[in-house]
């Protein structure tokens, strides 16, 4: 089935394009370039999960119920668990030799969240951004070990307290995508640089999304991998699924480096 929303994706400017975020030292505040939003048409994969596959698509979807109920802003109390259940999951789908969870992200869609959804077509590292955090988790040493060999960065995603009505995550099939329709964004913090990957608008664009996830459901996908699979766009996309429900839109997204 085929559903329609809007997503914003970026636009080629002579001049590099960057998110400012925590501008002016404030929390959840963001500073973003120019977008053009686009009405797109995202084919719901529930039921034919098996038509996309990780190793083509860069993108599973997948049932994966969690232990942690709760993800509170006292991450002490689920953190450690649900890194547990996150490497036995990798390194059971992806049969990885090494894990390493370092970052969670809730999203709440609120205006008064300090973190919203993503709503530009990004993925999350450029090359250069990829393996500079890599030094950055793993110190130079290590890294140039794991540089030597396979590895990758891996998201993973989960809805939190609700099934998601609106604003689901989609993804834009890889092979759909051209190399000149990405661009290099700048993401400027208070104390640190980054760059991630802009998608700029296509017709040939393929995109996907599960309906309706919920919190016993995951999604996981690639960001970056050293021998050239490719990094997937996503957005969450404007939307609603059923206009007589009202749950707010929450998420836990949680990034990962991963040694084949």
């Amino acid at each position: 089935m085929a559903r329609t929303g809007t997503v914003n994706y970026h636009v080629h400017r002579p001049e590099r394009q960057a998110y400012h975020i925590d501008a002016g030292g404030v929390v959840g505040a963001l500073v973003s370039p120019d977008h053009d939003v686009v009405e797109i048409t995202v084919r719901d994969v529930r039921g034919r999960e098996s038509s996309l596959t990780f190793a083509q698509d860069s993108v599973a979807f997948l049932d994966a119920p969690s232990d942690v109920s709760s993800f509170t802003d006292d991450a002490a109390s689920w953190r450690a668990q649900y890194d547990r259940e996150l490497t036995g999951l990798l390194t059971r789908e992806l049969e990885v030799s090494e894990v390493v969870v370092f970052d969670h992200t809730v999203r709440i869609d609120d205006p008064g969240a300090d973190r919203q959804p993503a709503r530009n077509v990004h993925s999350d590292y450029s090359p250069e951004g990829a393996r500079q955090r890599l030094i950055d988790l793993l110190g130079e040493d290590r890294a140039a070990t794991w540089s030597d060999g396979h590895y990758a960065f891996i998201n993973v995603w989960r809805p939190i307290d609700a099934p998601i009505n609106s604003a689901p995550l989609g993804f834009v099939r890889p092979a759909s995508v051209l190399p000149e329709d990405w661009l290099l964004l700048d993401l400027i913090y208070p104390d640190r640089l980054g760059s991630i990957m802009g998608l700029v608008a296509s017709d040939a664009h393929e995109w996907v999304y599960r309906s309706r996830m919920t919190p016993d459901e995951i999604v996981y996908f690639n960001i970056f991998d050293n021998q050239g699979l490719a990094s997937i766009a996503h957005s969450a996309i404007d939307m609603v699924e059923d206009p007589s429900v009202h749950s707010v839109r929450k998420s836990i997204e949680s990034r990962t480096l991963v040694r084949y």
